[in-house]
Formats: C-alpha cells, sequence, structure tokens
C-alpha cells in the first residue's frame, strides 16, 4: 500500500493529534463504521506506516527545562568513527534524538537536561571525551512556539 486516500491521510493525522482515540470516535471521525476503520488502522500498523503509538511527557514536571540542539563535526569520517560516535551517543540517556545531516556537520542532535549546570557536565565529560569529535556548537532553545514531535 503506497497510494494514500484521503480516509487514510484523515486517519493518521487523527492519531497524530490523539492516539487514546477510541476506534468509535475515529471511525465517525473519518466518516467509517468501526470494523472497517479498524481494518484500516491495522493496515497502516501491519505496512509499517504507523510504527507505534507514544506519551508525550511534561519535560518540566519531569525536572528538565533545558533543550539544546547540538552541532557535531567529527575529525574523521569512516564508517567506523561514525558507529563508534552513534553507539556512545546511543548510551547517552540525555540526546533525545539523533540525526546524521548533510553540510558542515555530520550529526544534530536535540538534547534535554535538567539546567545549564547538568548541560555543561553533559557537554565537557560526555560530547567532549569523546575521540570522534572534533566540532561542538551548542544552540539554546529559549522557546517552541510550535512542536510536533509525538
Amino acid at each position: 500500500m503506497t497510494d494514500f486516500d484521503a480516509i487514510d491521510r484523515n486517519i493518521l493525522h487523527e492519531l497524530t493529534a490523539n492516539a487514546r482515540i477510541t476506534n468509535l470516535a475515529l471511525a465517525e471521525r473519518v466518516g467509517l463504521s468501526p470494523s472497517a476503520c479498524l481494518r484500516r488502522v491495522q493496515d497502516l500498523e501491519r505496512i509499517g506506516v504507523i510504527k507505534g503509538y507514544r506519551a508525550i511527557l511534561d519535560q518540566a514536571a519531569l525536572g528538565i527545562s533545558f533543550t539544546a540542539y547540538i552541532a557535531v563535526g567529527l575529525s574523521r569520517h569512516t564508517k567506523s568513527e561514525q558507529q563508534d560516535f552513534e553507539r556512545a551517543i546511543d548510551a547517552a540517556p540525555e540526546v533525545r534524538e539523533c540525526h546524521n545531516v548533510t553540510g558542515t556537520i555530520e550529526y544534530l542532535l536535540r538534547v534535554e537536561v535538567k539546567d545549564l549546570a547538568s548541560y555543561k557536565r553533559f557537554h565537557t565529560d560526555v560530547l567532549g571525551a569523546l575521540p570522534q569529535v572534533s566540532t561542538l556548537t551548542s544552540y539554546i532553545v529559549m522557546g517552541s512556539p510550535k512542536d510536533e514531535r509525538a
């Protein structure tokens, strides 16, 4: 299934907004019977369009009030250096996203920590200690007027 019709797109839109919606309510919103709606959702899950469902957490309630994006340049551009870096990042709970990008850097990270002191420790003791890293440029998030990550 590579072609999505308007109903599939509506289902995906509704589930993106509220993944806990009941099948009955979803069916009503997209104009299908509950059984037809459930079949479509299951098809979208089966083919991997819907990869999973997540809870959106209130970071402030968890004591996390500092977010930064970090542009990371590697000293060498070998596959093994990239794999070593990715393994180290995978083990760092502060890193919530890691993207391999094109341009003047190799990676873009989203880091969430308690405060500036925690960020400094992570920056110095984790990222700064990785032998693959040659440059780090931090972008501190001051606000997020639009954030649709699930």
